[in-house]
């Protein structure tokens, strides 16, 4: 996909928005399960102190004894990660769990503190081995004892850390993948949305090569009008040229016959003003002609849809031809693929290739060789294919070529025609894109080669 392309703006932009909404539900899922980790874990502390709390009792000398032990083994295992910690508010021995070792509980830091229910305070503090704690501890002044006592119980958050961390990657996974899913599914979406462009696109294609003549086929409900209109501005577009054409057609009609007239009262007259007359109504009658037939070859150029078989239109050609000139044994190779077809109309493709083929048959000694071949370059974006006639005559010296191509040029009198042939050619090749050249053929003869618009592409 290009970036300017419809399809890659909208997975584009699909996938941005996509992108931060997976983002903020990982963020959001991530913080939710935080919260939910660390109430639990202090909920279990919490259960904790409220049972060491419980099992601390005042003796008959107002000493702080334990009067059971806690449930959990690893308070009994040094620095473990889980330590209980009871302290007097006073320059007195605090009584400690035996993971503690030699260490105590920093409880007066001055660290940031969350109160929570029942006069409990939450706050961070660092273990025995460099260990970031989690602490909760509770300040209680028992029966019988003179001063308050601190209760505190502590645990590793590393272990809560870890679990955290595992649900982070596996959320994280979790989106990858859904982004990766979403993204697979916003491109067969767009794909399959899309897939009605691509069929005007290539309706369009299949007109512009001269396949079709108008855009065929069932299209959404919102590409419909768009395809009605693209109908009826080709249909709207052909009347016009086929009205001028009937106009063109009209006028040769209107001209012709006072032109007709002038020549046979010319012809009744004796004398140079006859003669004159004549003549300048045949030149005018000629260039009535050859202007008429360009305004039409102009037009039929540009007609989108315009289609023909080159294959065929040179088989007709050289059947033709060789009958014309059976006497003198003439025959006509053609080299010609299936299928090859020319963009433009066929009289067209017959003009030119009729002028060629009449030129190389008048001057050929026996043998004239045709050859159509596809040509890898393309000019305007469009193929082309390679009209080539030769013949085994005598040739034309490259001095005189660009000559040949003249209007009106006859290099040899002896033969008949009024040299317009080679000129009519260039000009109907040029309306199409296309040019004439000229160059010595393999036989020893004269090559033509014409460049054509090809259909089909």
């Amino acid at each position: 996909m290009r970036s300017s392309s419809l399809a890659f703006r909208l997975v584009a932009g699909a996938a941005f928005w996509s992108s931060i909404v997976l983002v903020a539900g990982g963020i959001i899922l991530s913080t939710l399960f935080r919260g939910t980790v660390e109430r639990g874990f202090d909920a279990r502390l919490a259960s904790m102190l409220d049972s060491l709390i419980a099992s601390t009792d005042v003796t008959a000398e107002g000493k702080l004894e334990r009067t059971q032990k806690l449930s959990e083994s690893r308070f009994d295992f040094a620095y473990s990660g889980l330590y209980w910690q009871i302290a007097p508010l006073a320059p007195r021995a605090p009584l400690r769990s035996r993971s503690l070792f030699d260490q105590k509980l920093d409880i007066d830091a001055g660290k940031q503190v969350e109160r929570g229910e029942n006069g409990i305070k939450a706050f961070g503090a660092t273990g025995p081995e460099g260990q970031h704690l989690r602490v909760l501890e509770r300040r209680i002044s028992l029966p019988g004892y003179d001063v308050p006592v601190s209760f505190a119980v502590a645990a590793d958050r590393a272990e809560m850390e870890a679990e955290i961390s595992t649900f982070n990657g596996w959320v994280a996974a979790s989106m990858g993948v859904l982004g990766i899913v979403l993204l697979g599914a916003l491109l067969i979406q767009v794909r399959f949305g899309l897939q009605p462009l691509d069929r005007v696109r290539l309706s369009l294609a299949n007109i512009r090569s001269g396949r079709a003549m108008r855009l065929e086929g069932d299209f959404p409900s919102e590409i419909e009008p768009l395809a009605d209109e693209l109908n009826g501005l080709l249909e709207g577009n052909r009347e016009v040229l086929e009205r001028a054409r009937t106009h063109v057609g009209n006028l040769a009609h209107a001209l012709k016959t006072p032109l007709s007239i002038l020549s046979n009262e010319a012809r009744a007259q004796d004398g140079e003003f006859g003669e004159l007359v004549d003549k300048t109504a045949g030149q005018m009658r000629e260039q009535i002609d050859h202007h008429l037939a360009r305004a039409r070859m102009a037009a039929s150029a540009n007609v989108l849809g315009a289609h023909s078989d080159a294959a065929d239109v040179m088989k007709r050609l050289s059947r033709t031809l060789e009958r014309i000139y059976a006497e003198r044994g003439i025959h006509i190779e053609l080299i010609a693929p299936d299928g090859l077809g020319f963009r433009g109309e066929a009289q067209d493709l017959e003009e030119i290739a009729g002028n060629l083929l009449d030129n190389a048959c008048k001057w050929a000694e026996s043998t004239v060789r045709v050859e159509l071949t596809p040509l890898a370059e393309r000019r305007k974006g469009r193929p082309f294919f390679l009209l080539a006639i030769e013949d085994d005559g005598p040739g034309l010296p490259a001095e005189k070529r660009a000559a040949a191509l003249k209007r009106g040029a006859r290099l040899d009198e002896s033969k008949p025609g009024s040299g317009l042939g080679l000129s009519i050619v260039t000009e109907i090749a040029e309306l199409y894109g296309g040019d004439l050249t000229l160059a010595d053929a393999a036989t020893g003869g004269l090559r033509a080669e014409v460049r054509l618009p090809q259909a089909g592409e």
